[in-house]
């Protein structure tokens, strides 16, 4: 049985790999060898334990968190998204993560410790590290992941070249994206590490309904967002533009110098109330267009806001902290 807990509207399921073994899932005891053959076990893992009613673009969480592999820190871990595909790093779900250790009493308040995410490495590297501090935070205990600084443009994102140019360095067209909404010709590439592309728009009306990104607008987004590449079996949803290895798409919106508003859309899932990951890369490429200022600043989603927090040091960001608190839900998958 897997527990479920919730972060800002997005929903994990947290197993461990005994628990996986358990109901039948064959992997590996060590998280890097697990990473490497997930194509033998990932699918029928999301089955098992995200599957809802109505296929996977209706699953009942928005993947499933694999781990502790160990009993001490650092620990390792693996995030799965519904389609059965790795993701690098996942803000709310590394905070889920971090609160499911401190209720199996792997960790207690006030812990600092690292979390490392096992992927395919297709155009990044493996593990992705992300060191945690439990804290409070405006009343709130939750914790402060460093997510270390941004890179920035195509290059970082392994975007292909056929990218107009704005008037900004750090701005694209993405053609992709112009041709879905004439209104998105603005666009930032970051990395964290996982791909991003926040499309910066005018004022708060542009911004797409998620009714929209889960109905109308989902196949045409599919087609730019995810993978063209074959996952676990299956040829890859998407279509590789820009991103053959896709990427999450956000569209943004400041308020002021310190909020802004956005929606997202993620690779290997589709809409999501909220994403921590995105809320960093939405807020550091506001700063990179010198809409937002360093120091805190907050991200609203639907699913909530995320308190992020912006350290500049000579005119580059340094780090990029994300503070998120997570609930475990009633009920078991």
């Amino acid at each position: 049985m897997a527990n479920i807990y919730d972060a800002r509207g997005n929903r994990y399921a947290v197993v461990t790999p005994e628990q996986l073994r358990a109901a039948g899932v064959q992997m590996p005891a060590a998280a890097e060898q697990a990473a490497a053959c997930s194509a033998r076990w990932a699918n029928a893992a999301v089955e098992l334990f995200c599957a809802g009613e109505g296929g996977w673009k209706q699953h009942a969480t928005d993947g499933l968190l694999v781990g502790p592999f160990q009993q001490a820190a650092p620990f390792d871990l693996l995030i799965v998204n519904t389609d059965g595909s790795l993701a690098e790093r996942s803000g709310n779900g590394l905070t889920i993560f971090a609160q499911s250790l401190m209720d199996t009493g792997l960790i207690s308040s006030g812990a600092q410790f690292t979390l490392r995410v096992h992927h395919l490495g297709r155009d990044s590297g493996s593990p992705v590290c992300t060191p945690l501090s439990s804290a409070e935070h405006q009343g709130i205990e939750g914790f402060w992941l460093d997510m270390g600084a941004p890179a920035f443009g195509a290059e970082a994102v392994a975007a292909k070249d056929n990218l107009s140019a704005t008037s900004s360095p750090a701005v694209h067209r993405v053609g992709a994206l112009a041709a879905v909404n004439p209104g998105w010709q603005r666009s930032v590439f970051v990395r964290l590490g996982n791909p991003h592309c926040v499309s910066l728009l005018h004022s708060p009306a542009e911004l797409p309904e998620m009714a929209w990104l889960r109905t109308t607008g989902f196949d045409a987004l599919r087609a730019i967002a995810f993978s063209s590449a074959e996952v676990n079996g299956k040829q890859g949803a998407g279509l590789g533009d820009p991103c053959a290895n896709g990427i999450n798409l956000q569209w943004a919106v400041a308020l002021n110098q310190r909020s802004v508003l956005a929606r997202v859309f993620e690779r290997g899932e589709g809409a999501t109330l909220s994403s921590g990951t995105s809320a960093c890369a939405v807020a550091s490429a506001m700063w990179k267009d010198g809409q937002l200022v360093a120091g805190d600043v907050q991200v609203e989603m639907p699913g909530g806001i995320a308190p992020i927090r912006l350290v500049e040091n000579n005119a580059a960001l340094e780090h990029v902290w994300l503070f998120g608190a997570a609930s475990k839900l009633p009920g078991h998958v």
